[in-house]
C-alpha cells in the first residue's frame, strides 16, 4: 500500500491534520475497529484474535504515530503504529459513497478472497465513520518495490538483483492469475476477478525479497477525486498491462515506464522483424537438410 510514489511523501505528510485526528477522536473515540475472520496469515508477527474486537478503537488508531507512506487519488496510505507497538498499514479513503453496511460487506469479502492467496496483503480490519473510512492491512516493514527501485536510482541504494527481480515478477504474476481465476466474478456489484490498480507503488517486498499485491478491489470502495482513464477500467486487460508497466520499470531505467508507447508504436514493425528472421533461419534449416 505505497500509494503513488516515494517522490511525492514529503507532499503527503502535509495531508495528516494531528489537530483534526484529535477532533475525530474525541467526537468518536468508542467505534470499534470491525476485524475480518481469520488467522494470522503469512509473516505476521502475532495471531489476531476475536477479544480484540471491541478493544481497538478509533481513538486508539487515530492516536497511535503515523507515517504517511504513498498518495493517490483515491486516498492516503500510512503506516500506524499503535500505543502497544503493532503496526498496520492503512489506506484512508478521500470519498466513499457506499453505505455503511455495503462497504464492510465488500471489505470482508475482498479479505476472504485474499486468504487463498499468500502473494496478496492481507486485509485485517476497517472502520466507517462519517468523516473517515479506512481499512487496516499487513504492515511490510521492506516497503514497496516503487521504494526500492526509486532508492537505487535516485539515492545509490543496493539494487535488486536480476534473481530477486524475477522471484517479485513471479509472485505478482501468481497473484494476477489467482485474482482473474475468481468464479463467480461478480458478487453485489462487486468485481472479484479484477485487481484494478497494478503498479509497482502497490507491490510490497517481504524481508525475503518475495512479495505481494496490495490494494486488491480497493478501487470498488471508493470515488476518484480525478475523472478514471481507460488504462484503470476493471478490466483484464488493464490489469495485465499495468503489470507489464511495472516489468518494463523494473528491467530498464527511470524512464521505462514512459518508453512504453514507444513499443506500441514499434510493434508491428518488431513482429515483422521478428517473423522475418524466422522465416530465414527456417529456409536455411531446409536448405541444409537437402
Amino acid at each position: 500500500m505505497g500509494g503513488e510514489s516515494s517522490s511525492i511523501k514529503s507532499k503527503a505528510s502535509s495531508k495528516y491534520d494531528p489537530q483534526e485526528a484529535e477532533f475525530i477522536a474525541g467526537q468518536m473515540g468508542d467505534l470499534p475497529i470491525t476485524f475480518c475472520d481469520g488467522g494470522s496469515g503469512s509473516g505476521y508477527p502475532f495471531k489476531i484474535t476475536r477479544h480484540w474486537i471491541g478493544y481497538l478503537c478509533l481513538r486508539e488508531v487515530m492516536r497511535a504515530t503515523v507515517q504517511v507512506m504513498g498518495e493517490s487519488r483515491w486516498g492516503i496510505s500510512e503506516k500506524v503504529v499503535l500505543l502497544d507497538g503493532r503496526m498496520f498499514a492503512t489506506k484512508r479513503f478521500r470519498s466513499v459513497s457506499l453505505c455503511r453496511k455495503l462497504f464492510g460487506k465488500r471489505v470482508e469479502k475482498l479479505a476472504q478472497v485474499g486468504k487463498g492467496c499468500e502473494s496478496l496483503v492481507q486485509i485485517r480490519a476497517y472502520l466507517y465513520a462519517k468523516r473517515i473510512k479506512v481499512v487496516l492491512c499487513d504492515y511490510h516493514p521492506m516497503g514497496s518495490l516503487a521504494d526500492l527501485l526509486d532508492g537505487a536510482r535516485e539515492m545509490g541504494h543496493t539494487p535488486l538483483s536480476w534473481d530477486q527481480r524475477l522471484g517479485i515478477i513471479r509472485d505478482v504474476a501468481r497473484a494476477i492469475s489467482y485474482i482473474h481465476s475468481q468464479s463467480p466474478v461478480q458478487e453485489k456489484g462487486l468485481h472479484l476477478n479484477v485487481h484494478g490498480n497494478i503498479k509497482t507503488s502497490n507491490v510490497m517486498v517481504r524481508t525475503n525479497f518475495s512479495a505481494c499485491l496490495s490494494e486488491y478491489g480497493f478501487v470498488q470502495l471508493a470515488e476518484p477525486t480525478e475523472p478514471v482513464t481507460q488504462p484503470e477500467k476493471l478490466t483484464h486487460k488493464n490489469d495485465i498491462y499495468g503489470f507489464g508497466v511495472m516489468v518494463l520499470d523494473m528491467l530498464g531505467g527511470p524512464r521505462a515506464p514512459l518508453e512504453i508507447s514507444c513499443i506500441v508504436k514499434r510493434k508491428m514493425r518488431l513482429v515483422r522483424v521478428f517473423w522475418g528472421f524466422l522465416s530465414l533461419l527456417w529456409r536455411g534449416e531446409r536448405g541444409s537438410r537437402l
